[in-house]
């Protein structure tokens, strides 16, 4: 609790510095107004992997919202972190790199090898299914050089480290030059002589000004008109030539580079609150704080480590039983499951959606809902194993989403225009992904009820575990047909066709047959206590399938999470269910109990 506490307690930066206000500045990103400090931890997840940068001195760290503020203000000094991470062989070498066990290279390292990188980038393949390891990593590596080179043009136009500290006066001479240029280019066409210096200057910046508007899609400078748009600096700058104005921002931000890069703490604060005074909105202003918030608390890592705490004592609990742990690990889950719903809800507030948008946010809301089963069944059998099962499948999901999120896209962002619809994500999306979450938990009791038999584990408790899974089978095949209808009416709307056949629908349709075929198995007496369990195993690998298989398939309207590195987890996970299976099945018939 005390750890909890600690990390919702705001950040506090060991300089004088108003870094906590330049973390909150808005900037547009395919949309969506998000604040500095997001954006900072999406870019370096997507360049490194990671959202910490480990200075080359040693074990000293910079939050990613340091990285950020160095490389838009002092890019000199943010080309020495070893940031771009690089795992193939093949391209070091191109870089005549030997593989010494490094993962990590700075911009520095890399800059003299950047044509060489877009000279092979322009030979991989469109499709992802011809390309090789090297080609998929360089394009990883293109990727990751063009996000950094985007980001050093984030709050200005200047393309030098020397350039930074007379960014004042260039926008100064800019705004000079235009009239005489308009003046110069009448004469031009009228025939008469031209002084061609007076042209050089202007198209000088205005080439490079189109440049930084047409190749930097991070937006910082708001509209200064209501029917206007957001923009970048070198947008604002061109956009002086045809409505004779000047964005102030432009020019704050300018001053706000300068004084960081002099050392200026007192202008620099100055200018923090100048450009949030100038940009106003206080309702956006309150969004942008909350987020600001959400992602220093990381809610869904606490939640992580506080299941994991909670599995460890029911653990313990069991192995040693006069420890009396059981109920410590009980209330441990419940605040696991608070703070996740807290993020859960943060998601929705910050997002304006229902729980669940992507694949990413799938996961977050299965291991919610099992977590919140697991809890109601742990009331009802008092064993521990309700417990148990839900700190697992809690764990187990928020991980799953931990490595989803590794790609650095923005999860908060605009979704795909099919699933623009908040009635059908609160309808058929969420009632789809709780019959995922009841299949996933009975699958896990099935589990733990299989290495009971295999550790002799008493009778009553192997009867208690059978009544469980018998229960969200139930709870599985209602909300799964249910979800699965709801789909196709969706479909009938979006599509104009109720069924297609599109693997994610057949996913689907397959849980909910599997769930019948189940239950009427055990009704039928066809299979006993036994078989009904090594079944409900079965049963992950079919919501396994269904949930992210068919969309590895990358075919299909439903393919909206292809994972071309997940196959390999996916496999793995299969092949660990059959094994327990089979190992379970070695001990007895199936149709003995």
């Amino acid at each position: 609790m005390g750890w909890v506490g600690y990390r919702i307690l705001p950040t506090r930066y060991l300089t004088k510095l108003d870094v906590a206000g330049f973390t909150e500045l808005p900037v547009q990103v395919n949309g969506r107004i998000l604040p500095m400090e997001s954006l900072a931890r999406n870019s370096l997840m997507l360049i490194s992997g990671r959202q910490m940068v480990y200075l080359p001195e040693g074990k000293q760290k910079l939050a990613a919202i340091g990285w950020l503020m160095h490389l838009t203000m002092q890019p000199e000094l943010a080309a020495q972190y070893p940031i771009f991470r690089i795992d193939n062989a093949e391209v070091l070498s191109l870089m005549g790199v030997k593989a010494d066990g490094r993962k990590y290279f700075s911009f520095n390292e890399l800059k003299a090898h950047i044509p060489a990188i877009e000279e092979e980038r322009k030979k991989i393949p469109a499709e992802t299914a011809l390309r090789s390891v090297f080609q998929n990593q360089l394009g990883c590596l293109y990727n990751a050089l063009d996000i950094y080179s985007q980001l050093l043009n984030l709050l200005h136009t200047g393309t030098k480290p020397s350039e930074l500290s007379e960014l004042e006066l260039e926008y100064a001479n800019w705004l000079v030059s235009i009239q005489p240029a308009r003046e110069a280019l009448r004469k031009w066409v009228s025939g008469e002589k031209v002084d061609q210096e007076v042209f050089q200057g202007f198209f000088d910046l205005g080439d490079k000004y189109g440049w930084i508007s047409n190749n930097v899609y991070f937006a910082v400078i708001p509209p200064i008109e209501r029917q206007d748009k957001w923009g970048n600096a070198g947008f604002a700058l061109l956009n002086v030539m045809e409505t004779g104005k000047l964005n102030p921002v432009v020019v704050d931000y300018a001053r706000l580079v300068t004084s960081f890069r002099e050392g200026n703490i007192t202008t620099f604060n100055a200018m923090i609150k100048v450009i949030q005074d100038a940009i106003g909105n206080k309702a956006q202003w309150k969004k942008l704080k909350f987020e600001v918030f959400f992602d220093q608390l990381e809610p869904f890592y606490v939640s992580t480590v506080i299941y994991l705490l909670s599995f460890i004592l029911v653990a313990i609990s069991w192995l040693v039983p006069s420890w009396n742990l059981q109920r410590a690990a009980y209330w441990v889950l419940i605040v696991g499951f608070v703070v996740h719903s807290f993020g859960l809800g943060s998601r929705m507030y910050l997002q304006g959606r229902p729980p669940v948008t992507n694949l990413y946010a799938s996961a977050i809301f299965i291991g919610w809902v099992g977590v919140l089963i697991g809890l109601l069944l742990e009331r009802l059998a008092k064993h521990g194993l309700g417990t148990a099962v839900a700190a697992i499948l809690g764990f187990a999901t928020l991980i799953i989403a931990h490595n989803l999120g590794l790609s650095g896209e923005d999860q908060l962002g605009v979704i795909r225009a099919v699933l623009d619809s908040n009635f059908w994500l609160s309808t058929h999306v969420i009632v789809i992904t709780m019959g995922y979450s009841g299949m996933f938990l009975g699958g896990i009791l099935a589990i733990i009820y299989c290495l009971g038999l295999w550790f002799n584990v008493g009778k009553s408790k192997r009867e208690t575990l059978h009544s469980m899974v018998y229960g969200t089978t139930c709870f599985s095949i209602l909300f799964s047909f249910v979800g699965t209808m709801l789909g196709g009416i969706w479909a009938d709307q979006s599509w104009g066709r109720f069924w297609g056949w599109d693997p994610k629908e057949n996913g689907a349709l397959i849980i909910v047959l599997w769930c019948a075929i189940m239950l009427h198995a055990k009704w039928g007496k066809l299979v006993y206590e036994r078989g009904f369990m090594l079944m409900a195993v079965f049963g992950n690998v079919v919501t396994s399938w269904s949930w992210f298989g068919t969309n590895m398939l990358g075919v299909g309207l439903h393919s909206y999470g292809f994972m071309e590195k997940g196959f390999w987890v996916l496999l793995a996970f299969i092949v660990s269910q059959v094994i327990i299976i089979v190992g379970t099945g070695f001990l007895g018939n199936f149709k003995k109990t």
